[in-house]
């Protein structure tokens, strides 16, 4: 070992890593346990509510879109007067 810094920062790092695995593991058991629901049924619901979501800010978006143009037009017939 050339130098036993760099060991002991290895090895807090590997802590680091597998401290963090077990808490995002500890946290996905209980979000799984909680609902007494299957695994899949919980990942296909967490997918569901994703796209759901972007649905509606991209209807928000389209209709916001769909106004400017027509403000747009009406700018352009009330300038061409």
């Amino acid at each position: 070992m050339e130098n036993p810094r760099a060991l002991i920062g290895a090895l807090i790092f590997i802590g680091l890593v597998l401290g963090a695995n077990f808490i995002m593991y500890a946290i996905a058991r209980g979000a799984v346990r909680s609902n007494k629901m299957g695994f899949w049924e919980m990942f296909g619901r967490s997918l569901k509510t994703s796209t759901s979501k972007k649905d509606d800010s991209m209807d928000e978006l389209r209709r916001r879109i769909k106004d400017l143009e027509r403000d747009k037009k009406e700018d352009n017939r009330i300038s061409d007067k």
